[in-house]
């Protein structure tokens, strides 16, 4: 049996044929021709005899012997039937695999890079496509009791908790320099005391079952309130630093009545200023990845990882029945997982579901450009960026487990 012909994905396709030859002093050989021909020399053979064994043209067989598969006007010979199928078998699968397409709503099967084994103690980021989908808003009879939906729900069985029909994950190393934070929203608030007691008198005058009633009340109530005011010299210039403020911004001041208070006086109205909770904010997380082949199994992974993440995070233009590129449909999101094994990682943060919402993929990675035979480059380095869809809940927290989220 002679020497296994592969394809550039390594696969036995065939075997090249047996040719017994009479044993030569140039039988000896080496992979590289250059490094074949320098042996030859090495072991005295002439310029005439590399010539005459087919070792000087450039496609001179690598063994030193005369080359059987190449003619006189270094073509190959016809006589390989096995390399040419093996060559057609694999022109046919390249164009097969640049026909494959990705749709945002095809499943595909699981891919990882790098292909190593996974024990119970490997740590890996487990990232799953998900199919969008819309919030909606219950019905108004119940809008009050249910509130309206969140994204972290959409996605999980309530049963099981299982992620609700998933078109497949992408499982990638765990990168360096991994953090989670959490943020809530606080600002600062004033309320000075004229202000205050403006807030007591209407909310008086609401609560009160006669309307009219409560505003006569109030005038009485402020009537004197009125008076204990005016007899308070601070007060008086505060008026009076309100009047002035008015009349110096007529002819083209700048000035607040905080300001001129401040100027005649030395002092301003307290504003009693709080630090007040104002909101809550979403997390974002940014993940850089390092992706070198080392075979062809793991370009082609590769490259299927980054034309699915090219693909469902870009809106589709293909919603609506006839009316194509009237509306934009949203991408498809991500559910990000820290695993350890086949179970969460019981150290490490989780994660609500994410939209990608930038993606960075360069393509010489350790600085220069350099790719294999077939153009796949040696070293690209992807860097993604998510952002959750729903804030975290102090009532998320309670139930996560773990690190929390």
């Amino acid at each position: 049996m002679g020497k296994p012909i592969r394809n550039r994905r390594g696969r036995i396709i065939g075997y090249e044929p047996t040719v017994s030859k009479p044993k030569r002093p140039l039988a000896d050989f080496r992979e590289d021709a250059s490094s074949n021909r320098a042996l030859q020399v090495q072991n005295g053979a002439s310029a005439r005899a590399l010539a005459e064994s087919g070792g000087a043209g450039p496609f001179a067989d690598v063994r030193g012997g005369p080359n059987d598969k190449i003619d006189g006007n270094g073509k190959p010979k016809t006589d390989a039937p096995q390399a040419a199928k093996a060559r057609a078998a694999e022109a046919q699968e390249e164009a097969a695999e640049e026909e494959i397409g990705y749709d945002q709503n095809s499943k595909f099967d699981n891919l990882r890079y790098p292909k190593d084994i996974i024990d119970n103690d490997t740590d890996y980021l487990k990232i799953d496509v998900l199919q969008y989908q819309p919030l909606g808003f219950p019905e108004q009879k119940d809008l009050l009791k249910v509130g309206l939906k969140r994204s972290k729900d959409q996605y999980r069985d309530k049963k099981d908790g299982k992620l609700i029909n998933p078109l497949g994950s992408i499982i990638l190393p765990i990168p360096q320099d991994i953090s989670d934070t959490n943020s809530t929203g606080w600002g600062q608030d004033s309320l000075n005391i004229g202000a205050a007691y403006a807030v007591g008198a209407t909310s008086d005058v609401i609560k009160n079952d006669n309307f009219f009633k409560g505003i006569l009340d109030a005038v009485k109530t402020a009537s004197g309130d009125v008076i204990d005011l005016v007899q308070d010299g601070g007060t008086q210039n505060a008026i009076n630093s309100a009047f002035g403020a008015a009349a110096a911004n007529l002819f083209g001041a700048n000035t607040s009545t905080a300001g001129l208070l401040a100027r005649s006086s030395g002092q301003i109205l307290n504003p009693n200023t709080e630090l007040l909770f104002n909101g809550v904010k979403l997390r974002s997380f940014n993940f850089t990845f390092n992706l070198a082949p080392r075979n062809q199994g793991e370009a082609k992974d590769i490259k299927e990882i980054v034309r699915i993440f090219k693909t469902n995070m870009a809106p589709n233009t293909g919603s609506g029945a006839g009316l194509k590129g009237l509306f934009l449909k949203s991408p498809n999101v991500f559910q990000l997982q820290y695993m350890k094994g086949g179970q969460p990682h019981p150290y490490l943060n989780k994660f609500v579901v994410a939209a990608l919402t930038n993606m960075q993929i360069n393509y010489t990675g350790s600085g220069t450009y350099m790719t294999y035979r077939d153009g796949m480059p040696v070293h690209m380095i992807m860097t993604l960026s998510f952002q959750e869809l729903s804030p975290i809940y102090a009532e998320d927290q309670s139930i996560s487990g773990g690190m929390g989220y």
